[in-house]
């Protein structure tokens, strides 16, 4: 059973966008509210500068004669770019009303110089700034340079709001950067706890922010206590180990000395066998979670496991692997686990009808990863049952259950696997019986 992980964005990638958002609808809002605020002063600002142009223009022309005022006019057109020519009956024009400044413009005008100035676009399709206006009775065109007067430009603006939002994004890069690094050091140094390595998972505890400074010592005593956890639970094992083992040692051989009932003292050696075994449990169960991970072999193992369980005559094993498997795996707890799952399956999965345990063991690679299945073709367990086997000494129904044990096997199979990084999974099969799948990173070959 392939389990696939949540996807979702980053810490650092949501606070990025988050921070992105707010900069760029900042500065969207701040040019939507500049550009109203400065559109009433920018066409008054205009219409007076176009208005002194034609009222000093008009008043040169009046006070000048008709010689002066050709010269005039000429000099005008050459040094200020500004055309005065008569405006005839028949001439054919452009309202200046482009858009809503360009509209305000021409009425800002129509109130300087009066209701019956014309301001124009194009005259006879010349295009410009026309603004006709009369003297002494006659009528006359003033041409303006439109650049002159030319508010700030759609593509002006559209290069203004790109750098502005590139100068944002970069700097709310930088800010989800810094805010985000306490936390990966804190993420990469919880994940050396979880995987034992008590050492490497020191934090910072002279952090300039107060609150990361507070949660970097809080972490480090966290560590510091679970260390020293590890180390009372390693004495611990060990005194165990030897404490129970001594008299259960002593109790065998007095039992095999002094009871003189063959039947009583074999009852009283299977107990005490028992015993040792469930002892044997606890200690693998209570083992430390350091494993060493290397490229193994995964037909080697699988085959010295069978080798330990050939002289069985209640199984029968068939293989289906893939030859060449190597596996990023402890070879030793490999060997555990599939020992474990191996004798699972025959004290609980034999086929009913000739009381022997069919077992299939396949493995094929896919992908970056190695799938492994272990199957027995037993009666299987009740499917609200099936999560609970793998819980500490949880013990399934009587089908499965008729040999006596601690409830710990499958419980130990699912951590160690978990502690070479792979993933456990049980599963009933359709055809009968239950399999298990195991999930274990691929590797190369070693050379």
């Amino acid at each position: 059973m392939e389990m696939r992980p949540r996807v979702g964005l980053s810490l650092f990638w949501r606070t990025f966008f988050l921070l992105a958002l707010l900069l760029i609808g900042s500065i969207v809002a701040w040019l939507q509210t500049f550009r109203a605020l400065e559109f009433e002063p920018r066409a008054i600002q205009t219409a007076n500068q176009i208005g002194s142009l034609v009222n000093l223009s008009r008043a040169a022309l009046v006070h000048a004669d008709a010689i002066a005022r050709v010269s005039l006019i000429k000099t005008l057109a050459e040094t200020e770019g500004v055309r005065i020519v008569p405006r005839e009956p028949g001439d054919k024009f452009e309202a200046f009303d482009s858009d809503a400044l360009d509209q305000r413009i021409a009425e800002e005008l129509a109130t300087r110089l009066g209701a019956s100035t014309v301001v124009a676009k194009s005259v006879n399709k010349e295009d410009g700034l026309w603004v006709g206006f009369g003297i002494d009775g006659d009528a006359y065109w003033l041409l303006i340079d439109r650049a002159r007067f030319n508010t700030v430009g759609g593509k002006t603006w559209l290069i203004w709001l790109i750098t502005a939002a590139a100068l944002s994004l970069a700097g709310a890069a930088l800010i989800a950067r810094l805010i985000n690094r306490p936390l990966k050091q804190l993420s990469f140094a919880a994940s050396r706890v979880r995987d034992g390595d008590f050492d490497a998972s020191r934090l910072d505890e002279k952090a300039v922010t107060s609150e990361i400074r507070e949660v970097n010592i809080g972490f480090n005593r966290m560590a510091q206590q679970l260390a020293k956890i590890e180390q009372d639970r390693a004495v611990m094992l060990a005194g165990i180990s030897h404490d129970l083992r001594t008299p259960l040692a002593r109790l065998r051989l007095e039992t095999e000395m002094s009871v003189a009932d063959m039947d009583a003292r074999n009852h009283m050696v299977a107990d005490i066998e028992q015993l040792d075994a469930i002892i044997d449990k606890f200690l693998d169960y209570a083992r430390p979670d350091h494993v060493d991970l290397r490229p193994v072999l995964l037909n080697e193992v699988i085959d010295a496991c069978l080798y330990a369980v050939q002289d069985h005559f209640d199984m029968r094993i068939n293989l289906d692997i893939t030859p060449g498997l190597y596996v990023l795996a402890d070879e030793v707890e490999l060997a555990r686990v599939l020992s474990n799952l191996i004798e699972n399956a025959r004290r609980y999965g034999k086929t009913p009808e000739t009381g022997i345990a069919v077992v299939d063991i396949a493995a094929k690679a896919r992908n970056d990863w190695v799938l492994l299945k272990v199957r027995d073709h037993g009666m299987g367990v009740a499917a609200e049952t099936l999560p609970n086997l793998i819980k500490p000494f949880f013990r399934g129904d009587a089908a499965r259950t008729a040999a006596t044990g601690a409830g710990l096997g499958l419980s130990i199979v699912d951590k160690t696997v978990q502690r070479m990084g792979g993933i456990f999974a049980l599963a009933n099969t359709t055809s009968g019986g239950l399999a298990a799948h195991i999930k274990l990173q691929k590797a190369r070959a070693v050379t």
